[in-house]
């Protein structure tokens, strides 16, 4: 059977502990993940979650899943929904996926609440066995790199964990300014930490901050090296934060500085204008994503 780059896994939950009010640790293990792999500490998945009425997802593991899965009329589709690998050690076959809780207002935080060892999910994941090029990842930071600015809320915050742990080993590392919004103080981590790593923690609770405040703030706070600022400000496709997925990745090219920027879409869209129609930072430089929609289910 000719490798695909990802395929569907069948994976139970072996533990579950709270790292702060709103984010718990999920691990998951199974025989399949000794076949799952990750390219980076942003590496996206998809799990299929149980429909209203308890009934768990059947996804197929063969090549045209998605396309039967599409087919399936939308009331009747089990939820699916993007999630981060927070660590995997196929070895051990054991995966690890942190959850923002926010509550039963979405199939994946009410599932992670209610979940206990044993109950069952399915993954669309890379493939360990697959040689080529898999995507589902935008952590590709340039040869040359010196300068580095994360900016993440809550969503984006186990890559950026990831993203820190990962520059922690290097030999060399850049300069980094790290700010991450997340819902109040007792959701701070634990992170590495290096000489030249300046982290930001920016809670919202205590302030009359809309969801993405802060991330904007940071923003215009940042500090931007003068050697990427554009002569002229680079022309802008507009985005419907509502419609749109908004998701810009940098050039593969060589860089001393480096913008990472994930969360709430409507946030991020306001940090993609303010950074390249306004500031004028030479938009190849900067990786941007809407990873949610505040107002909308999204988890």
């Amino acid at each position: 059977m000719m490798e695909r780059p990802y395929r569907i896994f069948d994976a139970y939950l072996t533990a579950k502990q709270m790292l702060t009010p709103h984010m718990a640790r999920l691990t998951f293990g199974g025989e399949q993940v000794a076949d799952m792999a990750t390219r980076a500490p942003d590496q996206r998945i998809k799990l299929f979650f149980p429909r209203d009425d308890g009934t768990p997802s059947a996804i197929p593991n063969r090549a045209d899943w998605y396309e039967l899965y599409k087919a399936i009329p939308p009331a009747e589709r089990a939820p699916m929904r993007t999630y981060t690998i927070r660590a995997l050690d196929a070895d051990a076959r054991e995966l690890v996926i942190d959850f923002v809780m926010h509550g039963d207002n979405g199939p994946a935080s009410r599932w992670a609440m209610r979940a206990v060892p044993g109950d069952r999910l399915q993954i669309s994941a890379p493939n360990r066995h697959f040689d080529g090029p898999i995507g589902g990842f935008d952590w590709e930071p340039p040869a040359g790199l010196s300068q580095l600015l994360l900016i993440a809320d809550e969503t984006a915050l186990p890559a950026v964990a990831g993203i820190v742990e990962q520059i922690a080993a290097w030999t060399t590392r850049p300069v980094t300014q790290a700010f991450i919004e997340v819902p109040g103080e007792a959701d701070v981590l634990d992170l590495p930490v290096w000489d030249g790593l300046d982290i930001k923690w920016l809670p919202r609770e205590n302030a009359d901050h809309a969801y993405g405040a802060h991330m904007v703030a940071a923003a215009e706070a940042a500090k931007i090296p003068a050697s990427v600022l554009a002569a002229d400000p680079a022309e802008l496709d507009a985005v419907d934060v509502d419609r749109d997925i908004l998701w810009d990745r940098a050039e593969q090219a060589a860089s001393s500085f480096y913008g990472w920027i994930a969360g709430e879409t409507a946030a991020v869209s306001r940090i993609r204008t303010l950074f390249i129609k306004e500031k004028r930072i030479d938009r190849r430089r900067l990786t941007m994503m809407g990873y949610w929609r505040h107002g909308k289910v999204h988890a």
